[in-house]
C-alpha cells in the first residue's frame, strides 16, 4: 500500500494513466481439467479490449530478431543465450558506485506494430541470471506521426543483489513521452499523439572470461490506450469458486528491514506475489531464508521483498520486477497486463489462475477494507455465489484476517476505473484494471484458453 504522507512513483505513474486517455479448485485440480471450459462467456455487448500484448517465447520467436554475441536455444523451454559476446562494456552501478567490466551480446526484436495504438507500454520479461550475470531491457518505439522515441531503459535486473543493484532509471524524457520507473508514458495524450509500434532489445551480461550466461524465456510489453472513465459498466456474476491460496499479512512486517522500504504497508506487491508462488507450488529453502531474522513470521515475505526491490524506485511495487521474481521459480512465469471487467477474472478463476490486482480507493468505496489507499495490490482468489470478489488481501492485521470478501459492483469500479476522488475532493487517478498473472511455464490446454481469453500467450 502507498503511504498517503508522501508523493511515490506510483503515485506519479498513475496520474499518467488517468491522463494518458481521450477525455476450491488448486493447480493440480485445475491440470486436470485438460480442455474444459475457460469459464463464463463475455456479454454479448462487451468492450473492445484496449490492449496489447506481445511476448517472445518459442524458439522461433527468438530466431526472428536480430542477435549480436547472443543465440536462440531450443528445448522444453527455448530462450535466448550469450554466445560469442560482441563485446566489453564498464557499468557503474549507481547504487554501490562500483565500476567493472562487463562481456555482452544484444538481441533486438523484430518491429511490433500495436493492434492499439497507445499511451502507455510496460514491458516484463522472465529470466535466469546465475551470479556474475544480469541484464537490461530497452524499449524505442514509433510515434503515430513517424517520428522515433529514443532507446528507453525499462530495467536493469538479476534475479540475486550480489553483482549488480536491480534498478530503474529515472529522467527518461524526449519531451513527448517519459519513462515513470516502469512504464513508458505519452506525456500529453490530448494532443493526440500515440504510439504505433516498438521494438524491445535485450543486453545479456557476464564477468569477463567466464561461461555464466543469463537465459532469457520470455520477453514482451503490454501496450494500451484505457477510456476515460470514473465508473465502469457492471458485468454479471457468472461462476462461484474458490482457489486455496496461501495468506500472508503485509502489517506483521511493519519495521522490517529499512533497506528494503521498511515492510509494512510498502509491502504489498512482494507480499501478494508470494502467496501465488506457493500456490503454484514455488518454495523456498533453509539455506535461502538464512538470512532472515529468525524472529520474524513468514520469512519468506521478507525474502520477496528483497528479491523484488528497486533500488532507485527505493519500494517493492517495480511491477515487472515483481513479474522477474516469480518467474525464478521452477515452472513458473508471468507477465504484467491489464483485464477488462471481472468477467476476466472469472475466467481465470475457472482455469486455476489467481490474479494480482492495483487499485486506489478511499475507505468508505470499499466496504470491510477499513482503509482507502492510493495505490494496493491484493491477490483475486474467487468469487461467491452472489459474485463477490475473494480476495486475499494482504493489508490485514494478521495472516489469518486475508481472506475478505468484497462487494462485487464496489471492487470492479476502483479496479477499473482510471479517475477518482481522493479525500480532499481531488480528482486524480486510478491503474485503469492493471494486473499480474504468473501462471505455470507449460500451461494446461485450459490454462491456454483462459489466458487467450483475456489476451495473454
Amino acid at each position: 500500500m502507498i503511504r498517503s504522507e508522501q508523493p511515490s512513483r506510483r503515485t506519479v505513474l498513475t496520474a499518467a494513466v488517468a491522463a494518458a486517455v481521450a477525455g476450491s479448485t488448486g493447480p493440480a485440480a485445475a491440470a486436470e481439467a485438460g480442455g474444459g471450459p475457460a469459464g463464463p462467456a463475455a456479454p454479448a455487448q462487451a468492450p473492445v479490449r484496449p490492449v496489447d500484448n506481445r511476448a517472445w517465447i518459442t524458439y522461433a520467436d527468438w530466431r526472428g530478431g536480430t542477435a549480436q554475441g547472443t543465440r536462440a536455444v531450443a528445448g522444453a523451454r527455448p530462450g535466448l543465450v550469450i554466445d560469442t559476446p560482441a563485446g566489453t562494456a564498464d557499468y557503474t552501478d549507481p547504487h554501490t558506485g562500483t565500476t567493472a567490466a562487463w562481456e555482452y551480446g544484444t538481441w533486438t526484436s523484430p518491429v511490433h506494430p500495436l493492434a492499439v495504438a497507445s499511451t502507455e507500454v510496460i514491458a516484463s520479461w522472465n529470466a535466469h541470471t546465475p551470479a556474475g550475470t544480469w541484464l537490461q531491457v530497452e524499449l524505442k518505439g514509433t510515434y503515430s506521426d513517424g517520428t522515433d522515441t529514443p532507446w528507453y531503459v525499462m530495467g536493469r535486473w538479476a534475479a540475486g543483489d550480489q553483482d549488480i543493484r536491480r534498478t530503474s532509471v529515472d529522467g527518461q524524457s524526449d519531451g513527448r513521452s517519459s519513462v515513470w520507473t516502469d512504464t513508458f508514458a505519452i506525456d500529453d495524450p490530448a494532443t493526440g499523439l500515440r504510439l504505433s509500434s516498438y521494438r524491445l532489445r535485450l543486453t545479456l551480461h557476464r564477468k569477463p572470461g567466464t561461461t555464466a550466461t543469463p537465459t532469457v524465456w520470455r520477453l514482451g510489453a503490454m501496450g494500451s490506450d484505457v477510456p476515460d472513465r470514473f465508473t465502469v459498466p457492471a458485468s454479471l456474476p457468472g461462476t462461484a469458486e474458490e482457489l486455496i491460496v496461501p495468506r500472508y499479512s503485509q502489517e506483521i512486517h511493519k519495521g522490517q528491514y529499512p533497506e528494503y522500504d521498511n515492510g509494512g504497508e510498502a509491502w504489498c506487491s512482494p507480499t501478494s506475489s508470494q502467496m501465488i508462488i506457493e500456490y503454484w507450488g514455488g518454495g523456498l529453502t533453509t539455506g535461502q531464508l538464512a538470512w532472515v531474522d529468525p524472529s520474524y513470521a513468514d520469512p519468506q515475505v521478507c525474502h520477496a521483498a528483497r528479491f523484488t526491490y528497486d533500488h532507485q524506485y527505493a519500494g517493492c511495487g517495480n511491477w515487472p520486477f515483481n513479474v522477474a521474481y516469480a518467474a525464478t521459480f521452477k515452472d513458473l512465469q508471468g507477465v504484467v497486463t491489464r483485464l477488462g471487467s471481472l468477467t476476466d477474472l472469472e475466467t481465470l478463476i475457472a482455469a486455476g489462475i489467481p490474479a494480482m490486482t492495483s487499485q486506489s480507493f478511499l475507505k468508505e468505496e470499499l466496504t470491510g477494507a477499513g482503509y482507502g489507499t492510493a495505490g494496493h495490490l491484493m491477490t483475486v482468489i474467487g468469487f461467491t455465489d452472489d459474485g463477490d470478489v475473494i480476495a486475499n488481501d494482504p493489508a490485514s492485521p494478521g495472516d489469518d484476517a486475508v481472506r475478505r470478501v468484497y462487494r462485487r459492483r464496489e471492487w470492479e469500479n476502483i479496479w477499473l476505473r482510471t479517475k477518482r476522488y481522493n479525500a480532499s475532493g481531488k480528482v486524480v487517478s486510478g491503474s485503469g484494471g492493471v494486473c499480474y498473472l504468473y501462471f505455470p511455464a507449460r500451461p494446461t490446454a485450459r490454462q491456454r484458453t483462459a489466458l487467450a481469453a483475456v489476451g495473454v500467450r
